[in-house]
């Protein structure tokens, strides 16, 4: 009896850390901005939704046709200079692009044909899949330098990464 004290001391200690640890979202993350959009796209309303109302592709049994993403977006960026530096397990706001997906920590988004690229910009609907979930959502990606602005819907919210 005299060590059960103790125990449950240090598990309410413990569980009181590890929910005050900070979010690696920035600050000013969640501040939706316009972007530009590549010639001849429709602006998502103001609610973020995808161009003219439209809804997300149909999915099907097929897997989706990948479009090929920007050289210029292409790369590691990471929401603070610790996403660019820690560990993998660790950089939870690290965002690597490559020609074909856009990675997580712990999620996976290909673009679908709907998708539309300029030199620095891209923005569409992705096929996203992670922690046994799949999902669509439209996202736009464009390049000012070495920052990159990340903008999704459903809900709306907007990020600004630094090129690691």
């Amino acid at each position: 009896m005299r060590f059960r004290l103790p125990v449950v001391t240090f598990a309410l200690i413990a569980s009181i850390a590890a929910c005050s640890k900070s979010d690696p979202v920035a600050k000013g993350a969640n501040a939706v901005t316009a972007l530009p959009l590549p010639a001849n796209q429709a602006a998502p309303s103001p609610a973020g939704a995808p161009p003219e109302n439209e809804t997300a592709p149909a999915t099907s049994a097929a897997p989706p046709t990948a479009a090929p993403i920007p050289p210029a977006l292409q790369g590691r960026w990471g929401l603070t200079p610790a996403d660019c530096t820690a560990p993998l397990v660790n950089a939870k706001g690290l965002l690597v692009i490559n020609a074909n997906e856009l990675r997580f920590y712990e999620s996976r988004g290909v673009p679908l044909n709907d998708v539309q690229s300029g030199p620095q910009a891209l923005n569409g609907h992705f096929d996203f899949r992670g922690e046994g979930r799949s999902w669509t959502r439209y996202e736009a990606l464009k390049r000012n330098g070495d920052k990159l602005t990340r903008t999704e819907t459903n809900p709306a919210a907007s990020y600004t990464y630094a090129k690691c």
